[in-house]
């Protein structure tokens, strides 16, 4: 899992009602018990998600957005964790590119010359949306089987590639608002709703 730490300024965020306007999505799924959803949205990001407020009592949780994505704030850790990462596509290329360009901006050169960009198609994928990772090309694939142990191993292409023991990507959404997605899911179900994750218009 990804453990880095973002000391960015906190942005203002706004809360939306639980209650959609009927042009947006609902949440896709009921949430937890003691947790409830609120629309965040915040025009610098470029973001805009439904997301779980939760109070445990011993814990609270809730979600803000910081830099340039959406994170996470447990009551009784540390820095809010960041779960939805959002990039720029640059002008005049396309969403692939842009994909691939990021992975090599964030891993060692060693890594991802042998990693090749797929398409995760994993679980539900809403209508128009592209999800992809990245995963050993055929060689290294063959290497890693030959030296595999029952220990969990590292991730094969850096922590921007796939997990063998969580759920992330990148994600292309379906307003082609020249934006990509990091999502970070980890093991368990999200406290977010990935499902309905938009990219706001520029203003």
């Amino acid at each position: 899992m990804r453990s880095s730490v973002w000391a960015c300024a906190l942005l203002v965020s706004v809360t939306i009602p639980t209650k959609a306007r009927a042009d947006e999505p609902a949440p896709s799924r009921p949430p937890i018990d003691k947790c409830i959803w609120e629309k965040l949205t915040e025009s610098t990001v470029g973001l805009a998600a439904w997301v779980q407020r939760c109070d445990f009592g011993f814990r609270q949780i809730h979600f803000e957005f910081v830099g340039n994505g959406l994170a996470i704030k447990y009551s009784d850790g540390g820095a809010a964790d960041p779960l939805v990462e959002v990039f720029d596509i640059r002008s005049g290329e396309t969403s692939e590119a842009a994909v691939q360009r990021l992975l090599q901006e964030k891993t060692d050169k060693a890594v991802s010359a042998r990693c090749a960009l797929t398409r995760y198609t994993e679980g539900t994928v809403p209508a128009g949306v592209k999800r992809y990772t990245f995963s050993p090309d055929a060689a290294y694939a063959k290497k890693l089987k030959a030296h595999a142990d029952d220990e969990v191993p590292e991730p094969p292409c850096g922590e921007w590639g796939e997990m063998p023991d969580g759920i992330q990507y990148f994600e292309v959404p379906a307003d082609e608002g020249r934006k990509v997605l990091f999502v970070h899911i980890g093991q368990d179900e999200s406290l977010f709703d990935e499902q309905t994750l938009r990219v706001l218009a520029a203003e």
